[in-house]
């Protein structure tokens, strides 16, 4: 039928992206709406689109969740050409033996759940660029 972003930043269509309030003044990005910005305290921002590709800095995998929550799963952030994202990495076995700080990722969107009249909630993970980069 349809589909509504999990988001409000989640763009979806042909070319799915995120989308940030950029600070006019010092240019720090952030993904919820501010009244004024938590760097330097201006108060104008613009709507910018984030790069769909980048590299993960950090992670760490998940092996205890809340009661319905399958684990173990990967949270990790991501740089996306400045940008700091938070999100699971997708489409990537959960040890480390297949995850790497510095892994190329790029932006995965998917159903998460589907209302009673037949919208999907649409979510976000990164997924790997090429899965043989891995160790």
């Amino acid at each position: 039928m349809g589909q509504v972003p999990l988001v409000d930043y989640l763009v979806l269509g042909d070319d799915p992206h995120l989308v940030a309030n950029q600070c006019a003044s010092c240019k720090a990005r952030f993904f919820d709406r501010r009244n004024a910005c938590a760097a330097c305290g201006a108060t104008a921002f613009s709507a910018v689109d984030v790069p769909t590709e980048g590299e993960l800095v950090t992670y760490t995998i998940v092996a205890f969740a809340a009661p319905g929550v399958p684990v173990p799963f990967i949270a990790g952030v991501i740089d996306c050409g400045g940008t700091s994202v938070r999100a699971n990495v997708v489409g990537c076995e959960p040890d480390p033996e297949h995850v790497r700080l510095g892994m190329k990722v790029r932006l995965k969107t998917f159903p998460i759940g589907t209302d009673g009249d037949g919208v999907d909630a649409i979510g976000f993970g990164f997924e790997p660029i090429d899965t043989k980069e891995a160790p």
